[in-house]
């Protein structure tokens, strides 16, 4: 089973950017759907995006569509997610995950990074 890790967060200013990454290890990359979900005290985890495994299909919540992009890189066993024009809102702790389809609800996944933290500051 694929295992993920992220990188990249840290604190921004409201209409900034952050990028980070999410790196799977083994050489079953290529056999996962791969998301972003993320979670601010005291609410539930939030869907952010997923891509499937040909990155031809890319699912994005409404909340962030137009300000964050998705991207995976399969040489690297890598996927992006480039966060721009950020809110206050957007603070988070943001997760990795991994899966066989493309879906919206985390039960869907299977394999989890212990996530990195997002501030925006206003």
């Amino acid at each position: 089973q694929v295992q993920v890790v992220e990188s990249g967060g840290g604190l921004a200013q409201a209409g900034g950017s952050l990028r980070l990454s999410c790196a799977a290890s083994g050489r079953t990359f290529r056999l996962y759907s791969m998301a972003w979900f993320r979670q601010a005290p005291g609410r539930e985890r939030e869907f952010v995006v997923a891509i499937n495994q040909s990155g031809g299909v890319i699912e994005y919540a409404d909340s962030v569509k137009g300000r964050f992009t998705i991207s995976r890189n399969y040489n690297e066993n890598t996927i992006y997610l480039q966060m721009n024009s950020l809110k206050p809102e957007d603070t988070a702790v943001y997760y990795c995950a991994a899966g066989k389809i493309v879906a919206t609800h985390h039960s869907a996944y299977v394999s989890w990074g212990q996530g990195t933290q997002v501030t925006v500051s206003s």
